[in-house]
């Protein structure tokens, strides 16, 4: 049932092209993002608009995960969603924090925090963990969905290694300590023009386009 009264949203769709999508996201950094990634000739719209909040992420992958907010936030406001999830894995940590990424950071999601109990779990690994190579790899699954139909749901990685200090405040999340494989730089050193067209959300979108 659409919470926003009788008359629902139509959302416009021809036989291949979408044209209203709604980013299915309250992080304003993954909004910037896959803003910057979809067709300008799409309709967006934002979650800022309807004051939705995310819903409960019990999926046991990044794909499930990714799939719950996107029809999640379709039944709520009747639209064509694109949502994501994704997150860091290293490997010396069993892929962790992985779909918890997030929740590494508390109830608020302070990724300063989540990078601190990164440094710190890898300490408990290795106490000499800062002078060898920590392979680590950014995961996103990005699905669209309308209602209860999954349209598309894909998976884009980068692989990298894990920085030994935080560097650069240009990115969000856990940017400031991934440097991505051939990069001598993390993706917060990173202009957002260089990162766009590397990370795993871009990959994720290179595979997604042709649902769009």
């Amino acid at each position: 049932m659409n919470i926003y009264g009788k008359k629902k949203l139509n959302f416009q769709m021809s036989k291949k092209k979408i044209k209203q999508l709604l980013i299915g996201t309250n992080n304003k950094g993954k909004l910037k993002e896959i803003r910057r990634l979809l067709p300008k000739r799409i309709k967006i719209f934002s979650l800022k608009k309807y004051k939705i909040r995310s819903p409960i992420e019990n999926g046991k992958s990044f794909r499930e995960n990714s799939l719950i907010k996107s029809k999640y936030f379709s039944k709520k406001t009747n639209l064509i969603c694109i949502a994501d999830d994704s997150g860091l894995e290293i490997d010396i940590l069993n892929k962790k924090p992985g779909i918890y990424s997030a929740r590494w950071g508390g109830k608020k999601s302070n990724f300063n925090m989540a990078i601190q109990k990164v440094f710190s779990e890898l300490r408990k690994k290795d106490k000499n963990w800062k002078l060898k190579t920590i392979k680590a790899r950014f995961v996103c699954a990005l699905s669209i969905s309308y209602l209860e139909k999954k349209i598309a749901c894909v998976i884009g990685k980068v692989e990298g290694k894990i920085s030994p200090l935080p560097k650069g405040k240009k990115g969000f999340g856990y940017d400031p300590i991934f440097i991505p494989l051939k990069k001598t730089k993390t993706f917060g050193e990173m202009l957002p023009s260089e990162k766009y067209k590397i990370d795993h959300r871009f990959e994720a979108f290179k595979k997604i386009k042709k649902f769009l």
